[in-house]
């Protein structure tokens, strides 16, 4: 067995090595494409159709292999429409991911006391607040639709970013591992009011829930009106009922322990 192992190993080529390694790339994205809960089931679904359509094949079944057929050539477009946001997502992850994420993530580590303060205040405060959190996915092109702040993370400065008289305090800060790196950014809104019945239409969360669908950014919400502290990522907003909650999902999405 060992000595099957070694041949092998002696006779590999560097395009044989591409070739694995390119195919762990494929394998790893298709998991994290399914790994959401409605994704995981419907790719459960499709495995059940391709057994389906291969038993009729090998079973000489022909009308409905022929059903199946018909089905499958539906069912592909049934999923682009259903899982377009995952799509995109998914698409727009493989073109813009940031090969630092491991060195961004651990300075932010340093600062995350920091940034939970701050939200802490904002919310006692009823100050509204708009904070991304860059994770994979360069979020540069929303940076430049905002105002350059280049700055080590602190709570005090973010805190003056958002206060109602700053020039700043529309739109969303983005957080770049230790830094706030622009402010006062737009941010891309959903294409239907997704938000749910726990929330009113209101612009922040909006926006919070429309980056959340196109990027892999964590983005957290500080309602004026309520002081509500909301955190979206992966598509879905949620209010967290207090800090230790904000912070224990924040620490074990952006892997940061």
């Amino acid at each position: 067995m060992l000595e099957n192992i070694l041949i092998i190993f002696r006779h590999m080529q560097l395009t044989d090595v591409i070739d694995i390694l390119l195919v762990a790339f494929i394998l790893y994205s298709i998991f994290l494409l399914i790994k959401d809960a409605k994704a995981y089931q419907l790719t459960l679904g499709i495995i059940l159709v391709i057994f389906f359509f291969l038993l009729t094949e090998w079973a000489h079944l022909y009308v409905a292999n022929r059903i199946i057929k018909s089905f499958i050539n539906y069912l592909i477009i049934a999923i682009i429409v259903l899982f377009q946001s995952e799509l995109r997502r998914f698409f727009t992850g493989l073109g813009s991911r940031t090969f630092h994420r491991p060195l961004k993530m651990y300075s932010l580590k340093e600062k995350i006391d920091d940034l939970l303060t701050a939200v802490d205040y904002l919310a006692k405060k009823k100050i509204g607040a708009l904070i991304a959190i860059e994770r994979e996915i360069d979020l540069s092109p929303y940076c430049e639709m905002g105002t350059a702040v280049e700055a080590s993370l602190t709570k005090d400065l973010l805190v003056s970013l958002f206060f109602p008289k700053s020039p700043l305090h529309d739109g969303a800060v983005i957080i770049r591992g230790n830094k706030i790196v622009a402010a006062a950014c737009l941010l891309p809104l959903p294409q239907s009011n997704t938000l749910g019945d726990n929330f009113a239409t209101r612009t922040r969360h909006l926006a919070a829930l429309g980056l959340a669908q196109e990027t892999d950014a964590a983005v957290i919400v500080v309602s004026e009106q309520t002081g509500e502290i909301s955190l979206a990522l992966q598509g879905k907003i949620e209010k967290m009922s207090q800090k230790d909650a904000l912070r224990k999902k924040l620490i074990e999405y952006l892997k940061i322990k």
